[in-house]
């Protein structure tokens, strides 16, 4: 039997991982639990994010192959949310390849998507 492993962080390549958290921070409501020049890290006390300086990385092409990853995030009003997140940085690439969700670039321009919550 294959050993079952429990998610418990996501490490994000960023030129500037106190920026990063802080803007994660605000819309997913983990307090930051670290935020230096090189390395920084959002919580709830179970799941983390954490933002590793590395300052050539550039953001992938979107659409295309580039893209390496992408984080989902369910919220009660797409629409409202979208408009706060803009507010705070994020930005909208033109192709939306769905309906019902969206999907922004945070300000570095790693992807993520903003999803209804489920009915």
């Amino acid at each position: 039997m294959t050993t079952i492993a429990k998610l418990i962080a996501f490490t994000i390549d960023c030129a500037e991982p106190k920026r990063l958290a802080e803007f994660y921070a605000q819309i997913t409501g983990f307090e930051v639990q670290y935020a230096e020049q090189e390395y920084a890290g959002i919580g709830d006390g179970t799941t983390s994010i954490y933002f590793q300086r590395v300052p050539e990385r550039r953001p992938g092409s979107w659409p295309g192959p580039d893209k390496q990853f992408h984080l989902d995030f369910r919220v009660p009003d797409v629409a409202k949310a979208v408009e706060e997140y803009l507010e705070l940085g994020a930005t909208k690439p033109e192709f939306q390849p769905g309906d019902s969700w969206v999907v922004l670039a945070d300000p570095e321009g790693h992807l993520f998507c903003v999803c209804p919550e489920r009915s």
